[in-house]
Formats: C-alpha cells, sequence, structure tokens
C-alpha cells in the first residue's frame, strides 16, 4: 500500500487548513495536496477540483460534529478553520491573560493610577509617575482596559480616563470597588503604590 493511501483526501485538507493562518483558495489547496499514486510513478496524477470540493465538504460535515471544536467556514474567497462559537468565552478569556503578560510595567502603573484615582487625567498621571506616559496610555486604550471619561473642568479641558468592563474582566473583578485598598499594597519606593490614592495638594494643578 501507498504511504499516501493511508491519508484521505479529506484530513489532507484538514492539515493544510489548520497551519493555514489565513484563508486558503481551492486552487491553492489542490496544489499543496500530495499526487495520488505511488511516490515513483513518472507523474502522478491530480486531484481535480470537483474531487477537492468534494473532499471539503466531507470535511464540513465531519467538524459538525458536536465532538470537534473546530468548523470549516468559506472565506473572503477560500477555506479556513475556525472555533465553534460556544468556545468565544474561552478564547477570550485565553486571549486576556495572554495580552495580560504583555503589559509594560509602565502599562501596569498607569493602569494602576488610573484605577485608583479615577477618572484622571494625563497630567495627573503623570504627576504621579514623574515621567511622561503618554505611550503607555495609549497601549492601554488600543486594549481597551481604560477608556475617555470626559473632560476635567481645568484650562484646555484635558480628557479624564477611568478604566472599562475589560479591565474588570482582566482581573478578574466584579466592580472597580474589589480593587484590593493601597494600604494592603506593597508600598516598597520603587513602585507607585503608596501614590495611587494620595491627592493632589489643593491648588496644585499637575503639569502636562
Amino acid at each position: 500500500m501507498a504511504e499516501t493511501d493511508a491519508l484521505p483526501l479529506w484530513q489532507q485538507l484538514e492539515v493544510l487548513l489548520f497551519i493555514a493562518e489565513e484563508p486558503v483558495g481551492l486552487l491553492q489547496l489542490r496544489e499543496q495536496l500530495l499526487p495520488q499514486g505511488p511516490g515513483d510513478a513518472p507523474e502522478p496524477p491530480g486531484y481535480s477540483l470537483a474531487e477537492v470540493e468534494a473532499a471539503l465538504e466531507t470535511l464540513r460535515l465531519r467538524l459538525a460534529d458536536p465532538g470537534y471544536c473546530w468548523q470549516l467556514v468559506a472565506i473572503a474567497g477560500g477555506y479556513q478553520l475556525i472555533t465553534k462559537s460556544q468556545f468565544a468565552p474561552l478564547i477570550k478569556q485565553a486571549q486576556l491573560a495572554k495580552d495580560r503578560r504583555r503589559l509594560s510595567r509602565a502599562a501596569l502603573e498607569v493602569l494602576a493610577i488610573v484605577a485608583y484615582r479615577q477618572p484622571v487625567t494625563r497630567a495627573e498621571v503623570e504627576h504621579v509617575r514623574g515621567v511622561a506616559s503618554d505611550y503607555a496610555i495609549g497601549r492601554l486604550l488600543e486594549k481597551k482596559l481604560i477608556e475617555p471619561a470626559g473632560r476635567a473642568d481645568l484650562p484646555g479641558k484635558p480628557l479624564l480616563y477611568q478604566t472599562t468592563t475589560e479591565f474588570l474582566a482582566y482581573f478578574g473583578l466584579n466592580a472597580p470597588t474589589d480593587l484590593p485598598a493601597p494600604s494592603e499594597l506593597d508600598p516598597a519606593p520603587e513602585t507607585p503604590e503608596a501614590a495611587y490614592s494620595t491627592p493632589i495638594p489643593d491648588g496644585q494643578t499637575p503639569e502636562a
């Protein structure tokens, strides 16, 4: 028995689609398939487009079984394997954990300041940190962990920032009140925890 005889066409397609990072067209899939017949044949025959389409339908029906977490979809002129919708919460949770690991120390510091002093302006954040925080704020906005919360009644009407529901999910909180009290945090001088809830003296406006 030839080696390719043990690898059905639908299974070859499943492997090709599994390793693909984007939808794959019918012609491209056919080009990537193992040739039919013995490997030492002069020109082993390939599969027809009709055979590939039939095998894709076989794969689609197999993956429709509740025992599979993947499904085959036709999208953007090609075919792609995607997870079924019921697994969306699990994927979101995994992505949040992944994003959490990617937050820099600076972003975490800014996020903590916003969480404890919200709503807060960029100038107030920088007053606590002592350094410019535009990039970190931009990253947190991009990850939807903070959001604009109106404008402060100060010269220039600077934007105010607050945490989001994504922030709560990110840290497994039900509400901002679930945050630990600042006094429960490590007040080590190299971290800004002790300053998160320290009010700015009356009449003093942080510099932008």
